[in-house]
């Protein structure tokens, strides 16, 4: 999915300075960004004060919204570079393509997951005809240095491992939780699960206390360490713990969203993720005047155009990056 965001700034985010190494309660209010024609989402990372959880570096919500008359998602050809986009539905469908050739519907609960590498670019629609609803998250993660000039590729994986509790079922998206590991390729520690919760559940999910985590809730009614957490809102936890309560007072659907803690300073702009102000400027240019990031074939119109970059260098704990 695009940061269709026609003000998008220049952003200095990870480093282990900006971490939290205790557990903490920090209950994040989303920004509403339109995207498209017909759907509006809740963005929770980044936020102010809070640019990254691991390698998380972009979270959206969307939905539920009736998009029975609408054309529903409508995400024309954009570029991405330097970081892996998950697409997460629980209801609806969204046709990916992209520069490599992948043409693939995402269903919910399925595991739709690009990694950008070198350079990228994709399209997301809602399929025509399609669902009523469209409920969902987009995800992406910062890739490491060793990692982030990977070769571009799209996997599809349908069925995902579960860890199980009375009330309460775990889907690991990415990365692990409780010995349970996706089959999506993760390149640092981390773990994106699915919890989906029957009403009146009371159960302690285990976690790796060198990770910083975060709830999404996507549903329902639900506490988080206590704390009542309502759709479209993320709780920050920090790090620090090796377990975490939650109680369902209905059906409730949350994203746990967690990972050993960003050491490299990344810089992000707009579908970019780099480490100085000089490559996300190349890779504007290449966008709009190259072919670095080759050609979405089938989908029926024109490509996203990049903003203008702010003029002003970004400048990070006093210098130039």
């Amino acid at each position: 999915m695009s940061n269709l965001d026609r003000q998008a700034t220049l952003q200095v985010c990870g480093g282990r300075g900006f971490v939290v190494a205790e557990p903490v309660r920090e209950l994040l209010s989303p920004r509403h960004v339109q995207l498209g024609e017909s759907t509006e989402v809740r963005r929770l990372l980044p936020n102010l004060g809070r640019r990254m959880v691991g390698a998380w570096a972009f979270v959206d919500h969307y939905g539920p919204d009736d998009i029975a008359d609408e054309p529903g998602m409508q995400v024309p050809p954009h570029p991405h570079m330097g970081l892996q986009t998950v697409s997460w539905l629980h209801e609806g469908e969204v046709l990916h393509r992209d520069s490599t050739g992948s043409l693939q519907t995402i269903r919910p609960r399925e595991l739709g997951l690009m990694t950008s590498g070198r350079a990228i670019s994709h399209s997301e629609e809602s399929p025509r005809p399609h669902a009523r609803y469209l409920h969902g998250a987009q995800l992406w993660v910062a890739l490491p240095d060793a990692h982030r000039h990977v070769e571009p590729h799209f996997q599809h994986h349908a069925e995902l491992p579960q860890v199980t509790a009375p009330g309460l079922t775990a889907t690991v998206i990415l990365g692990a939780l409780d010995g349970a590991v996706s089959p999506g390729t993760a390149y640092t520690p981390l773990t994106g699960a699915d919890l989906a919760l029957t009403a009146g559940t009371e159960a302690r999910l285990p976690l790796d206390p060198d990770f910083e985590y975060a709830v999404l809730s996507m549903s329902g009614e639900a506490h988080v360490d206590d704390v009542p957490v309502l759709p479209g809102s993320m709780l920050y936890l920090g790090c620090g713990r090796t377990e975490l309560p939650l109680r369902a007072t209905s059906d409730a659907g949350l994203m746990l969203l967690g990972g050993e803690p960003f050491e490299e300073e990344i810089v992000m702009w707009w579908n970019f993720v780099g480490r100085t102000d000089e490559e996300i400027r190349q890779a504007r240019e290449d966008w709009m005047d190259g072919d670095r990031f080759g050609e979405v074939k089938g989908y029926d119109g024109g490509r996203l155009a990049a903003p203008e970059v702010p003029a002003t260098p970004l400048k990070a704990r006093g210098r130039v990056r």
